[in-house]
């Protein structure tokens, strides 16, 4: 479920002024609608530079996915935006990121940006787990998954995003090809098996147009979906299907039904196939 967000203008003075610690005074403030995790969401600048800011009360519910996303992001070196600082102060803890350019991905059938989402999930997937606590893929799906055999399959050492939303892959059409994507909003950073950031990838191209069998095809092109037992993809259909089920019946926000009915629809495909 969405976080309601909430402006700048909103902070405790002490907190406004901790970031401008940082930053010096701000100069522009353009709040962002993007991404469902934060409260506060901006790119400001001042005359010392640009920053994406991203911030939750300590004592909101999710709190733990703001020091999440501060724990694992000295790790994300080519693969993310870099974390420049930190405050945790008036009740509030407030990340200021290196604000990126270029947009989001298009994830339809065709687009350019596939080849550059298939690129960055490869370099992911050959990065390094950090040895810091985050939660395991089996955990996160043991109560959706179809039986409790299922959650070996998706166990593993690997670092992975699970977020593949196309509004967390930032293009930059003026980078090198092949090095042009980066990855936002590492909230829900897991350690699983190495295949399953391509399995998350197949739902959202299923929900932008693409027929099973072709966001499948975009699957291949990450190595290590190659790794994956045929039984335990349709395993993660199932209970990705049981998950979006879950969402879009206690938020049915047009965008949470267009991800279960992908999800869905994969999972059939599996079945039929």
């Amino acid at each position: 479920m969405a976080t309601p967000r909430i402006g700048l203008d909103r902070l405790p003075p002490a907190a406004r002024a901790a970031v401008e610690e940082h930053t010096g005074p701000l100069l522009t403030v353009k709040e962002t609608t993007e991404g469902f995790n934060s409260e506060i969401a901006a790119r400001v600048t001042s005359a010392t530079g640009t920053w994406h800011i991203k911030g939750l009360r300590t004592e909101h519910p999710r709190a733990w996915t703001q020091r999440r996303e501060a724990a694992v992001a000295p790790f994300l070196t080519g693969l993310a935006p870099a974390l420049h600082w930190r405050v945790e102060t008036a009740g509030w803890d407030l990340l200021g990121f290196e604000a990126l350019g270029g947009h989001h991905a298009d994830y339809a059938p065709g687009s350019p940006d596939l080849p550059e989402a298939a690129a960055l999930l490869c370099h992911l997937g050959e990065t390094p787990c950090p040895g810091i606590e985050l939660r395991h893929a089996e955990q996160r799906l043991e109560h959706y998954a179809a039986h409790p055999d299922d959650l070996r399959f998706f166990a593993g050492p690997h670092l992975l995003h699970t977020d593949l939303n196309n509004t967390n892959v930032l293009v930059d059409d003026h980078a090198p090809a092949g090095d042009r994507a980066r990855l936002v909003d590492w909230a829900w950073a897991t350690r699983g098996a190495a295949w399953l950031d391509a399995g998350y990838w197949v739902i959202w191209l299923i929900a932008a147009g693409h027929a099973s069998a072709s966001a499948e095809h975009w699957a291949a092109e990450i190595p290590f979906w190659h790794t994956a037992p045929t039984e335990g993809i349709t395993a993660f259909t199932a209970a990705n299907a049981n998950l979006w089920s879950e969402i879009s019946d206690a938020d049915p926000d047009p965008w949470t039904l267009r991800l279960a009915a992908a999800a869905t629809t994969w999972y059939a495909h599996r079945r039929a196939g």
